[in-house]
C-alpha cells in the first residue's frame, strides 16, 4: 500500500550541507511554510504556534547572534568546531524560527483549569507537529533542512533583533536551503521493539 503522505515523510531527512539556491521564490517558500503551520493540528485548536521566516542576510544575522552568544560559554579551544557548525547553518538560504505563544497556553489553563498541567505539554506537541509539517513540506519541493535548538541561549538576541513579543517562547530553529550533498541511508531499529498490535 502506497500513501503519498507516508512517502513524503520518508523523504524528509536531515540535511546539514545547505546552499543558498531555492527551487521556488521567497514568497512561495514563505507561503508554503505558513500554510504548513496553519494546517498542523493543535490541542483545542489553540493555534499556539508562531513562526518567523528569515531569508538571506536576516538568516545570517541569526547565526551570527548564535555565534556571539555561544562564544561566551564555549571554551576558546573548542570554539572552532562550534563556529564551523553555525557557519554551515548560515550557508543555507534561510531559517524558520518556531515559537509557542505562552499567552495562548495561559489562557487555556485559566479557561480549562482541570487540564491546566497538560497545556504546556500540548503546546510542545503542537510545536513539534508544526515543525514536522514545515520540514516535510520543504522536502516535498526539494529544499533541505535540519532542526536545531539553540534556545534559550539565543532567546534574548532573537527577541531584540526581530522585535519578538515577550510571550512568544522560542522552541526550535530550522535552517534550510539547497541540497549540497547526498543524504545517507536512515537506519531503523527492529519494528518488534517499537510496535505492538492487538485485536
Amino acid at each position: 500500500m502506497t500513501i503519498q503522505f507516508i512517502d513524503a515523510l520518508a523523504k524528509r531527512r536531515t540535511q546539514y550541507a545547505l546552499g543558498k539556491t531555492l527551487p521556488r521564490s521567497k514568497d512561495e517558500v514563505a507561503a508554503l511554510i505558513q500554510s504548513a503551520v496553519k494546517h498542523a493540528p493543535s490541542s483545542f485548536n489553540s493555534q499556539s504556534s508562531r513562526v518567523v521566516t528569515l531569508f538571506g542576510a536576516e538568516s545570517d544575522k541569526l547565526w551570527n547572534i548564535a555565534k556571539e552568544e555561544l562564544r561566551k560559554i564555549v571554551p576558546a579551544e573548542n570554539f572552532a568546531q562550534t563556529e564551523a557548525k553555525l557557519d554551515g547553518f548560515a550557508a543555507g538560504a534561510g531559517t524558520v524560527l518556531f515559537f509557542e505563544d505562552q499567552d495562548v497556553v495561559k489562557g487555556l489553563q485559566e479557561q480549562f483549569a482541570l487540564y491546566a498541567d497538560n497545556f504546556p505539554v500540548w503546546s510542545e506537541q503542537a510545536s513539534g507537529m508544526a515543525q514536522l509539517a514545515v520540514w516535510t513540506a520543504l522536502s516535498e519541493i526539494g529544499i533541505g533542512a535540519s532542526l536545531q535548538h539553540y534556545n534559550p541561549v539565543i532567546d534574548a538576541g532573537v527577541a531584540s533583533a526581530w522585535n519578538i513579543p515577550a510571550t512568544w517562547k522560542l522552541r526550535a530553529q530550522m535552517p534550510f536551503g539547497s541540497h549540497e550533498a547526498d543524504i545517507g541511508e536512515k537506519v531503523f531499529m527492529d519494528d518488534a521493539e517499537r510496535f505492538r498490535v492487538f485485536g
